[in-house]
């Protein structure tokens, strides 16, 4: 069996440490080893000049963007962690500065939260759940003084 890269056991390392589950961490590991083998170096010999245009490469391909936010998380991670650059992190952008970078060159505001709505009463009609208190909805009612149809066959044999 090959000797594992110290700076991969150390990512493993920090990722378990921070009880990361193991389907995070195979997606970091993956998303870093990609990111490495797209420039041909190790990642501790990369920049964030090189993050960015990774960044515009994955873009440019067309990916999607919850594994493009991923892909910047474990860049995030590789480098405010295991590789303890804290200054690079800072300046890799996810997605909420993104967004905030967008509203103030579009002069846009937040979204406002939906404003709770006064509950609705239900119609005079409608019927309580002896159970829950929820109201009912009657799709359809039986009679039990009229008979109901014949059967299709006939029975006095």
């Amino acid at each position: 069996m090959t000797e594992m890269n110290p700076l991969r056991r150390r990512m493993i390392d920090d990722m378990t440490i921070r009880n990361l589950s193991p389907a995070t961490q195979r997606c970091y590991l993956h998303a870093v080893a990609k990111f490495s083998r797209y420039f041909g170096r190790s990642p501790d010999r990369l920049g964030l000049e090189d993050v960015r245009a990774f960044e515009v490469h994955l873009v440019s391909l067309g990916i999607s963007w919850p594994a493009l936010n991923q892909t910047v998380c474990a860049l995030r991670f590789f480098y405010g962690v295991t590789h303890d650059h804290h200054e690079i992190p800072e300046r890799i952008a996810h997605r909420q500065q993104k967004l905030d970078l967008c509203r103030r060159l579009l002069n846009a505001r937040p979204p406002e939260p939906p404003a709770e709505e006064p509950e609705a009463k239900p119609p005079p009609f409608a019927h309580r759940c002896p159970c829950c208190g929820g109201i009912m909805s009657i799709i359809g009612t039986w009679n039990a003084a009229k008979p109901t149809c014949r059967p299709a066959w006939n029975d006095s044999s």
